[in-house]
C-alpha cells in the first residue's frame, strides 16, 4: 500500500472509531429512564460506575456492555474495512486510540467524557482476547478485594501492557501503555481519595 492511502486507511480507522467511541450510552440511558443527570450525580462521570450510583444496577450494567462493545466493534469492522500489510500499523489499532479518545473526550458533550475503563476493555478484546480476559480476571480480584472500582481499574490497566508482551505483541503493548497512561491520567481524582481513604466504594448510592 503507497503512504497516500495508508495514511488515508489510518486516519479513516482513527475517525470512525472516534465516532463510534463518542457515543455516550451512560447518558443515553439515564435520559431515556428518566433518572437525575448523570453529569449531576457521584463523580458526574459518564461512565458505568456513575450510573450504577442512580441505584439502577441494570442500567449500569447495560451502559458498561454497551461501552465496551463500541470500542470492540470499532476495532472489528476497522480491520475489516481497511486490511493493511503486516508491516503497517493495523486499521484496528487505529479505531482502538479513536475509540478511547471518543470516550474520553466527546465532542458532542463539549469533549468531556468518561474515564474509558469499559472501552479500554472492549477494543483489548477486539484487538487481543486473551489480553482482555486478563484484564477482566485482575478487575474482578482487585475489586473484590477492595471494594474500589478505581483501584480495579487502574491495576488491570497497568498489568494490560505486560500481558500483551508476554503475548508477544509489542505494537498492542505500546498503544495499551499509551492508553493506560491517559486512563490513570482520567483517574487523578480517584487516586488522591484511594491515598486519602475516602473514595467511593462499588454499590454506593449517591
Amino acid at each position: 500500500m503507497g503512504w497516500v492511502a495508508y495514511v488515508f486507511a489510518s486516519f479513516s480507522a482513527f475517525v470512525f472509531g472516534y465516532l463510534c467511541g463518542s457515543i455516550p450510552f451512560g447518558i443515553i440511558l439515564t435520559r431515556l429512564a428518566g433518572t437525575k443527570d448523570l453529569r449531576a450525580i457521584g463523580s458526574g462521570n459518564i461512565g458505568a460506575t456513575n450510573v450504577l450510583r442512580t441505584g439502577r444496577k441494570d442500567l449500569a450494567a447495560l451502559t458498561l456492555l454497551l461501552d465496551a462493545l463500541k470500542g470492540t466493534f470499532a476495532v472489528l469492522i476497522a480491520a475489516d474495512l481497511w486490511p493493511l500489510s503486516q508491516t503497517e500499523i493495523p486499521a484496528g489499532l487505529c479505531a482502538a486510540a479513536g475509540a478511547f479518545l471518543g470516550h474520553l473526550f466527546p465532542a458532542w458533550l463539549r469533549f468531556k467524557g468518561g474515564k474509558g475503563v469499559a472501552t479500554f476493555l472492549g477494543c483489548l478484546l477486539g484487538l487481543q482476547w486473551q489480553a482482555g480476559l486478563a484484564f477482566a480476571v485482575i478487575w474482578l480480584g482487585v475489586a473484590a478485594l477492595t471494594r474500589y472500582s478505581s483501584a480495579a481499574a487502574l491495576s488491570a490497566s497497568a498489568l494490560t501492557p505486560v500481558v500483551l508482551l508476554g503475548l508477544g505483541q509489542g505494537q498492542k503493548a505500546l498503544l495499551f501503555f499509551a492508553l493506560a497512561l491517559l486512563l490513570w491520567f482520567m483517574h487523578r481524582a480517584n487516586i488522591m481519595r484511594l491515598l486519602g481513604g475516602t473514595e467511593h466504594k462499588i454499590g454506593r448510592a449517591a
